[in-house]
């Protein structure tokens, strides 16, 4: 017997209370944001420029013009750039529910297209952003309601504190790597040695893999199966070579002000203490791109207007 459409009565009997959960949980983050002196925006989708990271590939269209001129445009991967444009223009605290379309991108916990919750507070301590994540995680859990999260054979308490975790830390205890040791002091990894490690851990490096790949596989194999069970994690401290739009951390530059939190081993948002340096941040753009072309043989180099 063929499987039935989504769209049929009988199928979506069984979806329909999801659907009025995700409603109820939506109106009340908009009603935490309001209360908090947060601005509701709407960003446009077209964008000249999808954003310039390695790993994320945006769906690109064609603009034709009254008078038949075309122009190259994408469908936005996240409603960043027009977000910062706002707070160059004096906006403090903005936030916006963004349906949002990344191209190469399809499994479990990945789609093309999305709603992707985005918000800002200028000029504040990226602290104040983490416990920001913490408050909507829990204002989601009583809204749905739910008192504890379920994913796979995963558990997990929202309204226990967090484990508060750096990057280099979960490394040690959960791959037993010594992270820091493959950074030099401007935070740029050292391939070979982190190569090395994987191997010890029994984590394959192939001859091509750079020290990102590397990272980001011992980071799936080792560390985010581990990070938030029983209660939420933060994982927080990235290397600087692994956050291009956040700034380094003052006490140890190898390291930047970017954090992940998790919940039953999945990631739920991903956040910065924003790099505000036009010179370090078009130096990281472009290494993104050299990094896009190697990978996957393509890069973007539009200017952002």
């Amino acid at each position: 017997m063929p499987p039935q459409s989504w769209w049929n009565p009988d199928k979506h009997a069984d979806r329909s209370a999801s659907l009025r959960a995700r409603e109820r949980i939506r109106k009340e983050l908009r009603r935490h944001f309001e209360t908090a002196g947060f601005l509701e925006i709407e960003c446009g989708i077209l964008q000249r420029s999808p954003g310039n990271e390695a790993h994320l590939h945006a769906f690109a269209t064609e603009f034709v013009a009254s008078k038949g001129e075309r122009r190259r445009l994408y469908l936005h991967t996240s409603p960043e750039f027009a977000c910062k444009k706002l707070l160059a223009a004096g906006e403090k605290r903005i936030f916006e529910f963004a349906r949002v379309f990344r191209n190469r991108e399809r499994g479990p916990l990945h789609a093309p297209e999305f709603t992707m919750l985005e918000w800002y507070r200028a000029r504040e301590d990226y602290d104040a952003v983490i416990g920001d994540c913490l408050d909507l995680l829990r204002t989601a859990a009583r809204a749905a309601p739910s008192k504890v999260l379920r994913f796979r054979d995963r558990t997990c308490d929202p309204f226990l504190e967090a484990e508060n975790l750096s990057v280099a830390e979960a490394f040690q205890r959960f791959a037993g790597i010594d992270l820091l040791s493959t950074l030099n002091a401007q935070g740029d990894g050292d391939r070979d040695g982190l190569a090395a490690a994987a191997r010890a851990t029994a984590i394959e490096a192939n001859r091509d893999d750079s020290w990102s790949d590397l990272f980001s596989k011992i980071l799936v194999a080792r560390i985010e199966p581990m990070l938030g069970l029983e209660r939420p994690a933060i994982l927080y401290e990235y290397p600087r070579c692994e956050a291009a739009l956040a700034q380094a951390v003052p006490r140890d530059p190898r390291v930047a002000e970017r954090f992940e939190l998790y919940a039953c081993g999945v990631e739920l948002a991903n956040g910065f203490g924003e790099l505000t340096d036009p010179v370090e941040q078009r130096r990281r753009f472009e290494a993104e791109m050299e990094e896009k072309a190697r990978v996957y043989g393509e890069r973007i180099d539009r200017q952002i207007e």
